[in-house]
């Protein structure tokens, strides 16, 4: 468990962010994998992607080609929620809040740097993600230059919640927080 009845909610936000910040850093963490969620129009598109960076205030980073149909729905509309799954722990941390979009400026410039190698193939495919191909390996064509960062998009989310809901039999937990005025508030909810 990540965390029990007995944990002040200071104790159990802590221990939320240290979680959350070590998915970015142990590639084998359950919460490197997550799920983000954004405004389809009318409806709502959800998929995995790779948490890449937790800063201390929370902010999360990931890395996308900004020719991807989440980076339009992003622009149309801000507001995202992660969805993150901690099996041995039993823990589910649901996060609101909106997404800025890097693209071709300093920070996405710095951490384009960082990626590796054949990893920049990624975000340097001749065609753009979901474009129709007759044949699926016209899909595995990349630009001579990896090192051209021009479809690199760096996505992050800056948190206005975070709710947690700690599995334990009939004994769940749940707990919410709330940023206001930079200072994260919490509260008990009913499970």
């Amino acid at each position: 468990m990540l965390f029990e009845i007995e944990n002040s909610k200071k104790e159990i936000f802590a221990d939320l962010c240290h979680e959350l910040q070590r998915g970015a850093l142990d590639r084998k963490h359950p919460f490197r994998f997550v799920v983000l969620s954004s405004s389809a129009g009318a409806g709502v598109d959800s998929r995995y992607v790779v948490v890449r960076k937790v800063e201390k205030d929370l902010q999360f980073f990931f890395f996308t080609d900004v020719r991807s149909t989440k980076i339009n729905q992003l622009r149309k509309n801000p507001n995202v929620s992660l969805l993150f799954y901690h099996p041995q722990k039993r823990t589910q941390i649901r996060i609101n809040g909106h997404a800025l979009l890097h693209h071709q400026n300093d920070l996405a410039k710095n951490l384009w740097r960082k990626v590796q190698n054949e990893a920049q193939k990624s975000y340097n495919s001749k065609l753009a993600p979901g474009a129709e191909i007759s044949d699926p390996h016209d899909a595995f064509y990349w630009q001579e230059d990896l090192s051209d960062s021009e479809n690199f998009c760096v996505i992050q989310i800056h948190p206005e919640q975070i709710e947690a809901l700690q599995l334990n039999g009939l004994e769940h937990l749940r707990i919410y927080f709330e940023r206001v005025n930079s200072v994260w508030e919490g509260k008990w909810l009913v499970p």
